[in-house]
């Protein structure tokens, strides 16, 4: 076998290629005394570092210039534990409106009723008992049907819900909060995708429509 011949190979100078990052861009370390505008400041200025400080400046300049500000996200927000500083923006009157998937009000809902959500899949997924826990599905089927009766959307009927029943942890759900606030939620499901629809109550009738 012949050694692969590299002669016809072609090189340029580091010192004229583009580079995406440079010294510049890196991050400031944290010293004592440090303010969160300073440490803002300090991040590497390249992907979240960048993006972060620019969100920032973009929500300040619209809740100054009396415009809305609206939440759309995916419920590992929820899971990574972010509930209470979405909840105080709510409260400080930035957010003013919040976008769910599926997902997103089963792990909210989960964390109003017992303070813990996020099932390890791998634990249930060989035996099929994947997302069947009792109480999720009959709270948020309940909710659901009647919000479509009321004539409601899905975040609002999930959160009147969730106040009515007290659940002892509604200080820490979205849904609650928002309901509390009158605050809108909408929630954006793809049908059949979420472990609740595959729960004995869940239905696609509405109860004021005849069969």
């Amino acid at each position: 076998m012949k050694p692969l011949d590299f002669s016809g190979l072609h090189t340029y100078s580091l010192h004229g290629r583009h580079s995406k990052v440079t010294i510049d861009d890196f991050a400031r370390p944290p010293r004592p005394g440090m303010s969160v505008r300073d440490l803002l400041a300090g991040l590497p200025g390249q992907l979240a570092g960048r993006d972060l400080p620019e969100l920032v400046r973009r929500i300040v300049k619209s809740c100054r210039a009396g415009r809305p500000v609206l939440v759309g996200m995916g419920a590992h927000v929820i899971k990574v534990g972010l509930n209470p500083v979405l909840i105080e923006l709510m409260k400080r009157g930035v957010i003013s409106a919040i976008a769910l998937n599926g997902a997103g009000i089963i792990h909210d809902t989960e964390i109003a009723m017992v303070g813990r959500t996020s099932e390890e899949v791998a634990d249930v997924l060989g035996s099929g008992a994947f997302g069947a826990a009792r109480e999720t599905g009959e709270v948020l089927n309940t909710a659901i049907k009647r919000g479509a009766g009321k004539n409601i959307g899905l975040g609002r009927a999930v959160g009147e819900a969730l106040l009515e029943q007290d659940f002892p942890h509604n200080d820490q759900s979205l849904l609650a909060q928002a309901a509390r606030m009158d605050i809108p939620v909408t929630v954006h499901v793809a049908i059949g995708t979420d472990i609740i629809h595959i729960h004995p109550g869940g239905s696609g009738h509405r109860p004021d429509q005849p069969l």
